[in-house]
């Protein structure tokens, strides 16, 4: 799981997925991308790099969510502590509620 926003090195180092691996991906799609003719390019590289960041950014959506989430009901503690809320639940209230306003799809 992710636990930190957008540093690159802590994303790689806490994802499911390793830095490699997701390179890997992002090689793999770029050529079949290119063999298919899908996408017609010189600079095979620069397409793996954009893919490779597009793949990272969508692979760590969730997770920042999830931080997100934790830093809302960080703040709610007390007040969850006083009246009893049990915190899996507001964790899926508010995780929904976010997903909703970022219009992601996880």
């Amino acid at each position: 799981m992710l636990h930190y926003w957008f540093h690159d090195a802590l994303l790689i180092r806490t994802m499911l997925l390793s830095k490699e691996y997701v390179g890997y991906v992002a090689r793999e799609v770029t050529k079949k991308l290119i063999a298919g003719e899908f996408i017609e390019t010189k600079a095979a590289a620069k397409v793996t790099e954009k893919v490779h960041a597009a793949m990272l950014e969508e692979f760590s959506l969730e997770d920042r969510i999830n931080d997100e989430v934790r830093v809302i009901l960080e703040a709610y503690s007390d007040e969850m502590n006083r009246t009893g809320a049990n915190y899996q639940e507001m964790f899926r209230k508010v995780k929904s509620e976010l997903v909703r306003k970022y219009k992601a799809v996880l």
